[in-house]
């Protein structure tokens, strides 16, 4: 029962550092891309959940501006 909750907490340690990294690198893609982002939209990216996150970052690639990838 101990060792069960251990994973369990094991996998909840990667799954947030998974999403951590997600978020750091699509803060640098979309800062390189478009400059200094504003407080709102590093909010949104640091608040998101990993699906947003992975779309988001699929969308810098072919975005021409900001709203782009939000799909605003």
């Amino acid at each position: 029962m101990l060792s069960e909750r251990v994973e369990e907490w094991s996998r909840q340690i990667e799954a947030r550092s998974e999403n951590k990294g997600r978020r750091e690198v699509l803060l640098h893609l979309l800062e390189t891309k478009f400059g200094q982002l504003d407080a709102r939209t590093t909010s949104r990216v640091k608040t998101a959940r990993p699906q947003s996150l992975l779309k988001w970052a699929e969308r810098v690639v072919t975005a021409e501006r900001l709203a782009d990838v939000f799909g605003r």
